[in-house]
């Protein structure tokens, strides 16, 4: 029983996140707009995701557990690339792109580096979706925020704390997972909330 419940949760959060940006994707260039849409937050949880990865790999927990964040980064990287073209600001890629391949690398040079970058790796992501709360706290508009993939985010999060207590047990993760679960939410509630009021003005 417990075996086909870790396996649900694994694969369909796999699942998931194959598809977890398109929606938001999809309403960047249908709009051909990047508005409400935050920069900073999508570089923070950039960076966070690369460093989830790393310790995960470096310290070869089992793959099914983090699977999805390959996918994630290159969808991230798809979207990044987008907002930076609307935005008039795709010369800033390569710097970027650069700055995240040295990092991808010196994390490991010390097992503490990549200790202290886990434990950093929380605060990265925490910082991502409170970026993005602050963007839309400020337009006071959801703009091109996609609503689906905030709430694809809450369920991958959810699984995930499942994983966790299931397999490895890290505490770390475990945190990480439940600060992200609670964000992700009230991205989400926040986004539906000032969808709801844009309307209402129409």
């Amino acid at each position: 029983m417990n075996s086909a419940i870790l396996d649900f949760a694994n694969y369909s959060t796999l699942l998931v996140c194959m598809v977890l940006k398109f929606p938001q994707i999809f309403s960047v260039f249908k709009a051909g707009s990047a508005k409400g849409l935050s920069v900073k937050s999508l570089l923070l949880e950039l960076t966070g995701f690369l460093v989830f990865l790393k310790y995960q790999m470096h310290y070869e927990y089992p793959p099914a557990t983090y699977l999805e964040y390959p996918i994630l980064i290159a969808q991230d990287v798809i979207l990044m690339l987008c907002i930076f073209h609307y935005n008039g600001t795709l010369k800033k890629a390569p710097l970027y792109l650069g700055i995240f391949v040295v990092g991808w690398y010196l994390i490991t040079f010390r097992k503490w580096i990549i200790n202290v970058a886990m434990n950093m790796c929380t605060f990265i992501s925490a910082a991502s979706k409170l970026a993005q709360l602050q963007c839309l706290w400020q337009t006071k508009d959801s703009g091109q925020v996609s609503a689906l993939t905030w709430g694809m985010a809450v369920y991958t999060c959810i699984t995930r704390i499942l994983t966790t207590l299931m397999t490895t047990g890290d505490f770390g993760v475990l945190v990480r997972f439940v600060v992200l679960t609670v964000l992700n939410s009230w991205v989400l509630a926040t986004v539906l909330y000032y969808r709801k009021a844009g309307k209402k003005q129409v």
